[in-house]
């Protein structure tokens, strides 16, 4: 293994100061001499930096008064006092785990707008590809070290979706392995990210591989959604669904 690829495996436990101290003293002077580690490193500590200053909600004090009131038990008849005692705990847990579920898990468009802005991020960008395909097999060891998980994909490409590259994205408020593919003039992506805490769409449509998947449309761009494990997956074009779907199927049978 070369010393750029040693390095790029301890970027996250670098950016994330789990590396010793003799560890460190080799990071620290390798990327002395690379300018081109020392600046996957800057990007990798400014993305961490993103996802550490997400957005944390208080409850508002509205909804706060609401909760009092509930636990409060009214007064009643004597022989409704136990009933009211035990409901009213009970009734405010539920409005609290409702006003949770929506500050923390994200309705459905949240998802749908973020994969839409996202493809639009790789359409509009200058240099949108961070490594080049060579093939699968290039392209996915080089999310080794820059994801805390490894997206199974396997899809290489072929005549009708060459595989362009790949790269690091941002979904939401996690990073996300970003793989773009081609067909003919018009743009694909597809994103893979942890999908604890978000919202799929409920209502699934169609079928990717052996899953459920949900399409739809956004700005006018197709869009199919589905999970696999604890992983999400959005793929994202203005190709039209057929061409999406077929897509869709050799990614998950591979």
């Amino acid at each position: 293994m070369s010393d750029c690829a040693a390095i790029r495996e301890q970027l996250l436990d670098a950016v994330q100061k789990r590396l010793g101290a003799a560890q460190k003293a080799r990071f620290d002077e390798h990327l002395a001499s690379c300018a081109e580690c020392s600046r996957i490193f800057e990007r990798e500590r400014a993305l961490n930096g993103a996802l550490k200053a997400r957005p944390v909600y208080a409850v508002p004090p509205s909804l706060q008064a609401k909760l009092s009131a509930a636990v409060k038990p009214p007064e009643a008849k004597p022989r409704w006092g136990r009933l009211v005692a035990i409901a009213g705990p009970l009734l405010a847990a539920a409005m609290l785990v409702l006003f949770v579920g929506q500050r923390w898990f994200l309705p459905d468009r949240a998802i749908v707008n973020e994969a839409v802005n996202d493809h639009l991020r790789v359409v509009y960008a200058e240099h949108p590809l961070e490594v080049e395909s060579g093939g699968i097999h290039q392209v996915k060891p080089w999310f080794t070290g820059r994801l805390d998980f490894a997206p199974p994909i396997s899809f290489s490409g072929d005549e009708e979706f060459p595989l362009a590259g790949g790269a690091i994205g941002l979904f939401i408020d996690r990073k996300a392995a970003t793989f773009v593919f081609k067909h003919r003039l018009h743009t694909i992506s597809l994103f893979v990210f942890r999908s604890e805490g978000l919202s799929f769409p409920l209502h699934t449509d169609t079928s990717v591989g052996q899953k459920r998947a949900a399409s739809t449309t956004a700005r006018g761009f197709n869009l199919l959604l589905w999970r696999e494990g604890d992983l999400g997956y959005a793929l994202v074009s203005d190709v039209d669904p057929s061409a999406l779907a077929r897509l869709a199927g050799k990614v998950a049978s591979h």
